[in-house]
C-alpha cells in the first residue's frame, strides 16, 4: 500500500472531526493549526516554495515572524489553520547554537510554595 501524505492527513481530519461530533463531553481545543515546513533548501528556493502557496491559497506573506528568520503564509478557516512556514538559515543556525548550551546552565531551584 503506498502511502499518501495529503489523503492519510485528510481522512485524519474527517476522522477527529467525525469523532469530536459523536463524543461532545471531549474537550477541544479553540483552535487547530496545521503546519507545512518545505525542506530544508536554500533560503531563495524556500521563500518560492511559500511564494507559491500564498498564490494558491490567496493569501499574503505574514512578515510578523520574519524577525524571527520565519517566511509564512496563512490561511483561516474559522479557528482552523493552514500554515506553510519556511524556517530561513540564520533562524536555524540561532536555534542550534541556543540548544548548544542544552544542559550546560543549572538554573537555581525554584522555591518551594
Amino acid at each position: 500500500m503506498t502511502c499518501n501524505r495529503r489523503t492519510d492527513l485528510i481522512n485524519g481530519l474527517l476522522d477527529l472531526a467525525a469523532f469530536l461530533e459523536a463524543h461532545p463531553e471531549v474537550p477541544v481545543s479553540s483552535h487547530a493549526v496545521v503546519h507545512h515546513f518545505p525542506e530544508y533548501d536554500s533560503d531563495a528556493d524556500m521563500r518560492a516554495e511559500i511564494d507559491q502557496i500564498a498564490a494558491h491559497v490567496g493569501s499574503r506573506i505574514d512578515f510578523e515572524d520574519s524577525p524571527y528568520g520565519h517566511y509564512a503564509t496563512t490561511v483561516c478557516f474559522g479557528p482552523v489553520e493552514y500554515r506553510a512556514v519556511a524556517v530561513l538559515t540564520a533562524a536555524r543556525a540561532r536555534h542550534a547554537a541556543e540548544q548548544s548550551y542544552t544542559g550546560c546552565i543549572e538554573p537555581d531551584p525554584a522555591p518551594a510554595t
